[in-house]
């Protein structure tokens, strides 16, 4: 079966449509009309090699927090969408991410209880800009709305650029890890036989 999903969602801030496929080679086509957030989608793309297209269209007039948040809503409802009962993932993934001077990992279960544990101190407010805390709020709608119970934290780092970028690729080879299918799994994999 495929793992893929489509879903749009209208709503008085934002218009978004996205289409996933899990099992795709990381090609991103993304337009929020938040340049640094299109720049760290493209990078979640990239490096967890699922496929992504995103189109938002959000009251940007009024700050970009309605775009970035209603996007990681949706992005983690198609992630469920396309996991369907997650019969034969490896459920956990793990990723350690340097870049330049930064460090970030991220520890995360596909469980079906989403939480996000998220510690990562920035020393500026924005990236060009993007305001940094958006970071925390992408992650949070995400691993909300995907069931998934992340760990994100910086061990090391200065450059704020350097950080949240570190930030979504760890993610990104995380979730790489949780979705891929072990061909020796055949059911769900907890002891409960649901997640």
């Amino acid at each position: 079966m495929p793992r893929i999903a489509a879903l749009e969602r209208k709503t008085r801030e934002t218009e978004i449509r996205i289409c996933i496929d899990l099992d795709g080679r990381g090609e991103a086509t993304v337009q929020t009309g938040v340049g640094f957030f299109d720049h760290m989608l493209t990078h979640l793309a990239k490096h967890s090699l699922c496929d992504i297209e995103i189109s938002c269209s959000g009251d940007l007039h009024v700050d970009a927090h309605h775009t970035v948040e209603d996007v990681g809503i949706v992005l983690g409802r198609a992630f469920a969408q396309a996991l369907g009962d997650k019969a034969g993932i490896r459920r956990y993934g793990f990723a350690a991410v340097p870049m330049d001077e930064a460090l970030v990992v991220t520890a995360l279960d596909i469980s079906g209880r989403g939480a996000l544990y998220y510690d990562v101190s920035l020393a500026k407010e924005k990236i060009g800009t993007f305001d940094c805390e958006l970071a925390e709020e992408f992650f949070k709608a995400v691993a909300t709305n995907a069931g998934i119970n992340a760990h994100i934290r910086k061990l090391a780092g200065s450059n704020a650029h350097h950080i949240v970028e570190a930030s979504f690729k760890s993610f990104a080879r995380a979730l790489r890890e949780a979705i891929s299918q072990d061909e020796r799994v055949q059911d769900v994999p907890s002891t409960k036989g649901v997640l």
